[in-house]
């Protein structure tokens, strides 16, 4: 492949920071050591040194099954539920003389539950590996024994291997970066997929391996890695280079780290350092979880509780059965003669009643069994998959501008979207739009920029009008007069509107030449690179963050275009104040102070076309203010308040200053400086920022830019619903903590009403530890820090509420805000539980800094702690541990790779699909699932009781009340499709009702539908209608004629009756139950009504040896009976009576949320009135309206 042409910027001589050698550490000393241990034989993997060393390929699997596991693993997973062992037995026992009915019976239905289960858990999981196979097929150039780079799959690399990526593709895996197209091997990297940043990171290799950029070159490289062994640290290596008989240090600063992406750079030269799950992404990463709703979890316990009822009622039908049968023969008398007790088996032998009743026991076992709904688990399969059908098909999620809708990814989690009390949600790309825009700016005290953010509109519509507060941040209609400026074709990174500074009129303003300096000093005070296009001669700007392309952006909108860098210089178009024209300017690039999260500037020292020497910076205000000189302070205190404005409106700010040198001044700083630069010794960059700090001083103030880290569309009210559904929001991000925090105000997380408790380790103490390299001071003090810290914390919020509850006032709300090191301590075992104390009390967490494995271990503590739901959203591979570690996992499908969706439960395109997808089907889903198991044990008890309370009748004889094949097709075909119906149809509100009365969502979080009150509710009232039904059906019938010709009813007659009283009974408990009537509910419950009846005529018609009691038991025996069906009417109806009357009372003294809506929705009012509303309803939105109130302000 013939070599690219480079670019001959030398970043390395330019940058002051970011291309410091790597220097030997203490950390360096460990190399061979435990835990240091690996050894890389570079561009020689084929060796038999590397062969033993026998490293893992580089093939990833982010499935939950192989080929080899799948059929135990699958199975453990079915018989992790407790009614699939209990069937199991039961059919294993079915082929023995016990049992009361065929074997068929029995295991036909077992296999196809398993089977449908194991099938639907395959389908989802060959999705996940067809995209693990995408992912391992991608191609990459590697170079091969023919001395020529060859294309290969990601999933033949090995460790040592030499190879060659290209701009815009992500690495393979971990690498060595060896050369690049730049002369001096520096290259960027966008690690969005790692830590959530949209930034380039600055990678540099080592000097000596700069200049293998062709194949020639590469054909003679050999050479030895030692460095640390696997680990999940993303942000740091150690590790040596052997090249050439000598050592060289690698730091972070030479490593690429798998599925980071390569920008503004057209290739790179690297060696393969870890593969597959050895890189750190993936030991960053956890085995995809087997997750089980809380729903189900309990569905296990009242499996127990109707196994141990079924065992009871057993154990007391077989006590009995023993003695009866032991009183059968007495002093050699019959007492039952009729039963032949001088001629019987062991199932029924009066002279070994002991054995005759465990026998009978285990009949009972089986016979009783249909208390436990062997259908439910199958049911409940098919109801979730629908309703992801409908979840996949919602408009209401569907995002235009990508073609993506909504993607439920399993069907196991349905229910838990209705019950979640806690999101965690990364920042960047979840939140926000990973764009920035320039919108606003402060220049010589006057603001700029007439705009309204969607932060100020979301203020301005809570506060019921239309406008801001703040001076110069008037509404958008007044910064559209123009309609030049109007009409506009939208630029990205620039939504700034101000007829005044636009189209040249700066020129007119009376500060036109420290608005000339202001612009400069964003065209000029960075790193990009402009892109020139060939075809149409448009510039693009390659920059390291979206905040620099955003400010050289404005700039070239404003007047100030850059066309041109070189190493030393930097081209601009600019429209000169004083002839009106545009003229290109020239300025002499002497150094770049870039920008770093400790200095928080950056600043650059040019020479213009006038021989001036000057210093432009920009930074953050608690740094630059106090570097102004006396006479640069003229609009410090106009600057500030429209910071302090810009801040308030969820803007990021940065300072702009300048200052003119001396050429003596900066001959001598400049010695100081490269001295400083070039030293050995280990202290070498605090004397480089020591002679950078000394240059920064004496500025003089020209103003402050005010960016926009866009939310993503309707984030803020997205939020408001949520905390109005009583959902509690952390974020947990990888950003720096200013950024953080401006999210954090922008979409109402954090408010200025709030007090922020902020645990970090900068203090100088522990930083003048760091410096010494004493590594067990520097934990030892820094955990009694964070200690010390989070106890403060927790006495604050203490005290605040005391005070509070004195006053009788509402009490201050708290703001916690971590760094990613703080929290690796918070989250050691001793203060773990102190943290989370602390963590709990605070309205907002946001979590700063934080590794993958952080934000999983914080969703863990979470989850274990609050003991209820949790749900993790992000977008990036560094989210796929907390996606994993929640209850529920949520994926954005946004621009940056597919990592977070491969790996989530549920999909969506943006963060405010967040609110239909929990609100609406989340609510719909809980309670259609809850009705559902609870109609399922309702209808079970019912129809399992009768033939106990028959047994009971009938001496515990073990005789069935009805035909077999009555009960194997009772959950099958009579009440098995209006129960599916209710899980996929029901509706109590409509959607919009949903959305509009959000804390119909606390059903949900407090479980009211499938609490133990309300499930044993049900259990009880199955309980009321088989004594009504077994009681009021045999004292209706026995004991007097039921046909025409006088006879009386014999058990088949009453088997068939008090079956049609079941059947019509539990279809017209549901027909109660549900709230949303569609057609297909109507057809299923009257259906199933009338199939009992067709299916009872045609098998009637079967010859009797197929058919055996029910032989035209229809049309002979009870058509034809007014008795019989005057029984029905009479039985149904007194046994829906109970139910009936409870739900009456319930709706007028006890509504549910739900009831309240109906209620006022049925009476057609718009707005929910308190009159209406129950103590105990109106406390908590009381409650949750104080709370709202005070986030609005």
């Amino acid at each position: 492949m013939p070599r690219r042409p480079k670019r001959r910027i030398r970043f390395s001589k330019l940058y002051s920071f970011s291309c410091i050698k790597s220097s030997f550490r203490h950390d360096h000393s460990q190399i061979g050591q435990r835990g240091y241990s690996r050894i890389v034989y570079c561009n020689e993997p084929d060796i038999p040194e590397a062969a033993q060393l026998s490293y893992r390929g580089n093939y990833v699997s982010t499935t939950k099954y192989t080929a080899f596991n799948f059929i135990p693993k699958s199975l453990f997973e079915q018989f992790r539920r407790v009614a699939n062992i209990y069937f199991l037995i039961v059919a294993c026992l079915s082929f023995s003389p016990l049992a009361p009915f065929t074997a068929l019976s029995i295991v036909a239905p077992l296999l196809v539950v398993i089977g449908a289960t194991m099938a639907k858990e395959a389908v989802e999981d060959w999705r996940r590996r067809k995209q693990d196979i995408e992912a391992n097929n991608r191609k990459v150039n590697v170079y091969s024994r023919n001395y020529t780079f060859v294309e290969t799959r990601w999933k033949n690399l090995r460790v040592g291997d030499l190879i060659k990526v290209y701009k815009d593709e992500y690495f393979p895996a971990d690498l060595l970066l060896l050369s690049s197209s730049y002369d001096d091997g520096v290259c960027y990297v966008e690690t969005m997929n790692l830590d959530g940043e949209t930034n380039l990171k600055l990678k540099h290799a080592l000097e000596v391996t700069a200049n293998l950029q062709d194949e020639k070159s590469l054909q003679k490289f050999r050479a030895v890695v030692k460095c640390e062994d696997p680990n999940e640290n993303l942000y740091s290596f150690v590790g040596t280079l052997h090249y050439e008989g000598k050592e060289y240090p690698l730091s972070l600063q030479q490593i690429l780290l798998r599925d980071s992406k390569l920008k503004n750079t057209e290739y790179i030269c690297g060696v393969v350092i870890f593969t597959g799950h050895d890189t750190k992404v993936m030991q960053n990463a956890t085995d995809p979880p087997s997750k089980r709703s809380k729903i189900e979890r309990k569905m296990d316990k009242i499996i127990y509780i109707l196994f141990s009822t079924l065992v009871l009622i057993s154990f007391i039908g077989s006590v009995y059965f023993g003695i009866e049968t032991k009183r059968d023969i007495s002093d050699g008398e019959y007492r039952r003669w009729y039963l032949r007790p001088d001629n019987t088996t062991v199932f029924y032998d009066p002279r070994n009643a002991t054995i005759a009743a465990l026998l009978h026991f285990l009949t009972a076992l089986m016979l009783y069994g249909y208390l436990i709904p062997i259908s439910l688990y199958v049911s409940i399969e098919i109801v979730k998959v629908l309703q992801c059908i409908f979840i996949n098909q919602d408009q209401g999620m569907y995002y235009e501008e990508t073609d993506k809708p909504a993607h439920a990814r399993t069907s196991n989690l349905n229910e838990e979207l209705g019950q979640v009390d806690t999101i965690l949600s990364d920042k960047t790309g979840t939140l926000t739009c990973n764009s920035m825009e320039f919108v606003k700016c402060s220049i010589a005290g006057t603001a700029y920029g007439r705009g309204m953010t969607e932060v100020e509109r979301a203020l301005a519509r809570r506060r019921g009008n239309g406008e801001s507060e703040a001076d110069g941040l008037s509404s958008d209609l007044q910064g559209q007069q123009s309609d030049e400026v109007e009409y506009r074709q939208p630029i990205k990174g620039f939504n700034f509107r101000d007829e005044r500074i636009m189209n040249g009129n700066w020129v007119n303003e009376p500060h036109s030449d420290i608005i000339q300096k202001f612009f400069r000093v964003l065209a000029i005070c960075h790193t990009a690179i402009p892109d020139v296009d060939e075809d149409s001669g448009d510039i693009t700007y390659e920059a390291e963050s979206p905040d620099e392309a955003a400010f050289v952006i404005a700039a070239r909108e404003l007047g100030f275009e850059l066309f041109s860098r070189t190493q030393t210089t930097i081209s601009l178009d600019e429209l000169d104040y004083n002839s009106g024209k545009k003229v290109d300017r020239v300025y002499e690039l002497l150094h770049v102070l870039e920008f770093s999260s400790s200095r928080k500037r950056m600043s650059v020292i040019v020479r213009n076309e006038e021989n001036q020497l000057l210093l432009l910076c920009k930074g953050a205000d608690s740094v630059m203010f106090e570097r102004l000189s006396q006479d640069g302070t003229q609009f410090e205190a106009e600057t500030m308040d429209h910071i302090k404005r810009y801040s308030e409106a969820g803007l990021r700010t940065l300072v702009v200053a300048y200052r003119e040198l001396d050429e003596e001044e900066y001959r001598l700083w400049e010695e100081e400086f490269l001295k400083a630069k070039t030293s050995v010794d280990a202290d070498r960059d605090v004397l480089v920022e020591a002679a950078a700090d000394k240059m920064e001083r004496d500025l003089i103030l020209l103003g402050a830019t005010a960016v926009e880290d866009r939310l993503q569309k309707g984030v803020p009210e997205c939020i408001d619903k949520l905390a109005q559904a009583g959902i509690k929001l952390w974020v947990l991000t990888g950003d720096k903590m200013e950024t953080a925090v401006n999210i954090g105000y922008a979409c109402s997380l954090l408010r200025q009403d709030m007090k922020q408790i902020v645990i970090t380790l900068d203090s100088p103490d522990i930083l003048s530890l760091e410096k010494q390299g004493d590594k067990e001071a520097v934990a030892k003090a820094s955990l009694e820090s964070i200690k010390k810290q989070i106890k403060e914390g927790i006495a604050q919020i203490k005290s605040a509420k005391q005070s509070s509850d004195t006053a009788r006032e509402s009490s201050t709300e708290f703001g916690l805000i971590i760094d990613g090191k703080s929290l690796d301590y918070s989250l050691h075992k001793n203060l773990e539980r102190s943290f989370f104390e602390l963590a709990i009390n605070c309205a907002s967490v946001i979590c700063c800094r934080s590794s993958p494995k952080q934000k999983a271990r914080v969703t863990r503590l979470v989850k274990l702690g609050t003991g209820k739901t949790t749900l993790s959203i992000g977008d990036g591979a560094n989210d796929v541990g907390m996606l994993q570690e929640a209850d529920i996992g949520v994926g954005i499908s946004g621009a940056e790779g597919m990592q977070a969706v491969m790996a989530s439960d549920y999909a969506v395109a943006q963060f405010c699909f967040l609110e239909r997808l929990l609100l609406v089907h989340g609510h719909w889903c809980y309670r259609r699932i809850a009705m559902m198991i609870c109609y399922f044990f309702y209808k079970n008890i019912a129809f399992g009781f009768t033939l106990f309370w028959f047994e009971a009748y009938a001496s515990f004889s073990g005789q069935p009340a009805y035909n077999d094949w009555y009960m194997s097709f009772y959950n099958v075909f009579f009440t098995s499709l209006p129960v599916i119906a209710l899980g996929v149809f029901d509706q109590d509100v409509s959607a919009q009702l949903c959305l509009k009365y959000p804390f119909l969502y606390l059903e949900g979080i407090e479980d009211i539908l499938f609490s133990w009150p309300r499930i044993l509710g049900w259990m009880f009232n199955g309980v009321i209608s088989s004594l009504i039904i077994f009681f009021l059906t045999t004292n209706s019938v026995l004991n007097q004629a039921f046909r025409r010709d006088g006879q009386m009813v014999d058990l088949e007659v009453l088997g068939v009756t008090m079956y049609t009283c079941v059947v019509w009974t539990v279809n017209c408990q549901m027909a109660l139950s549900v709230n949303y009537f569609t057609w297909i509910q109507h057809f299923f419950i009257w259906g199933s009504i009338a199939f009992w009846y067709v299916f009872l005529l045609v098998y009637g018609y079967l010859s009797p040896a197929i058919s055996t009691t029910a032989y035209k038991v229809l049309t002979e025996a009870c058509a034809p009976s007014g008795l019989y069906w005057l029984v029905t009417l009479l039985v149904v109806v007194c046994a829906l009576l109970p139910y009936f009357s409870y739900r009456a009372f319930q709706t007028r003294f006890r509504p549910m949320y739900h009831d309240i809506v109906q209620k006022k929705y049925d009476n057609d009012e718009s707005e929910m009135s308190q009159e209406v509303l129950p103590n105990r309803v109106k406390g908590k939105l009381t409650h949750l309206r104080k709370k709202l109130k005070q986030r609005e302000l």
